[in-house]
């Protein structure tokens, strides 16, 4: 008796393979777009709530402040723990923080919502790259730009198409909209997921020993610089635009995000020349924040918001693969401490752009931002040896 066994073709080996990927990509798209969907929506969002569009601004902090109190401490809390499990669990918390959000009556039950929100994001960030390389084996590259394809469709879809609804149909419709949509997320990892265990050691030992890692940190620290520029500056993107033109608000935007997805893939090339990569990204939007302090015409707006986003948006590709690079026994620790610079540097920099912009006008805030950005770029630019 013969026995016949059936292999799979390579096509359908791939499209198995990568469809949890997917599946982590879309959640990752929908927590990034409701985490910084205020920037889209801040003036209906500020005038219904009756504060001002600085004060507005720290909802994307508050977001921010509870990712950075999760990001180092999840693993730590949860050392065992399935990490589909945990994926699925922060999609579903995310949905319940848009609804909050949605039906928020004062801003004070609003930064509820936005505080769980944070939890969702940093928690997702620091496990999803661990998870999709399990699916993927030796694909490190292309699944961090994969993924950060999410952020991409976040910034082309998401804030301008929130902006627009928002415009529409009013903030709150916006939010309920990203519930609904991030609840999908959640059902779609469980479906997609195969079952992912913790890294082995993961917990409190494993932090201390990446904490000790000199050159990690000094990429870590570069890394918070670079992204305190850029959201010093980013919660008030559309205030940047509307002094130049407010009919432009939604199309701007939506380059934003185009230039965000190019940055990405121009990032995934680089893997192979990370400290190139790491240090051209906040150098290239340094550069765009400081000429659109001083724009005043579309033909320069319009340049410099797509350079903006391309170089922002090469930061998290070229960074995440720089620390699990330098830190490649304990990349879950490297990622939490990644997203933890990531989320310090967002908190910080909402309120420092919110303090300037309250105080001193938008122009200052850009301008911080590009020289934060600068400092952040010579800093990787100085980081030698591996990753290179």
């Amino acid at each position: 008796m013969t026995t016949s066994t059936r292999t799979p073709t390579p096509t359908t080996t791939a499209r198995a393979t990568w469809t949890p990927v997917l599946t982590l990509t879309f959640g990752i798209a929908m927590l990034v777009s409701s985490e910084f969907l205020p920037a889209g929506v801040l003036p209906g969002l500020a005038a219904d709530l009756g504060i001002t569009e600085g004060t507005a601004g720290l909802a994307v902090a508050a977001t921010a402040v509870a990712g950075f109190l999760t990001a180092p401490t999840i693993a730590v809390v949860l050392p065992r723990t399935d990490r589909r499990t945990v994926l699925v669990a922060l999609l579903a918390i995310g949905a319940v923080a848009n609804l909050i959000v949605a039906v928020a009556p004062v801003f004070a039950v609003l930064l509820v919502g936005r505080l769980l929100l944070g939890v969702a994001v940093a928690g997702y960030w620091a496990f999803a790259f661990a998870a999709g390389i399990r699916a993927v084996p030796g694909r490190a590259a292309t699944v961090s730009t994969t993924l950060a394809l999410g952020v991409s469709v976040a910034t082309i879809a998401g804030v301008p198409l929130g902006s627009l609804l928002g415009d529409q149909l009013g903030w709150r419709v916006v939010f309920g909209l990203a519930a609904a949509l991030t609840a999908v997320s959640a059902a779609g990892v469980w479906f997609a997921m195969p079952s992912v265990p913790a890294q082995p050691g993961a917990g409190l030992a494993m932090l201390r020993q990446a904490l000790t890692h000199r050159r990690l940190m000094l990429g870590i620290t570069f890394l918070f610089v670079a992204v305190l520029g850029n959201f010093a500056a980013y919660p008030f993107i559309r205030l940047a635009i509307e002094r130049v033109d407010v009919a432009m608000v939604a199309l701007l935007l939506l380059l934003w995000g185009l230039g965000g997805l190019a940055g990405n893939l121009a990032a995934g090339s680089l893997s192979r020349r990370l400290r190139l990569a790491t240090t051209l990204g906040p150098a290239l939007f340094g550069v765009a924040l400081a000429t659109l302090a001083g724009a005043s015409s579309l033909w320069v707006v319009v340049p410099a918001v797509v350079l903006w986003g391309f170089g922002m948006n090469m930061v998290p590709v070229a960074t995440q693969l720089w620390v699990t690079t330098a830190e490649p026994r304990r990349t879950e620790s490297a990622l939490a401490l990644q997203v933890t610079a990531f989320q310090a540097a967002i908190t910080l920099g909402s309120v420092l752009g919110g303090r300037l912009l309250d105080g001193a006008g938008l122009t200052p805030v850009l301008l911080t931002g590009a020289v934060l950005a600068v400092i952040g770029a010579a800093g990787f630019a100085t980081l030698r040896g591996r990753p290179a």
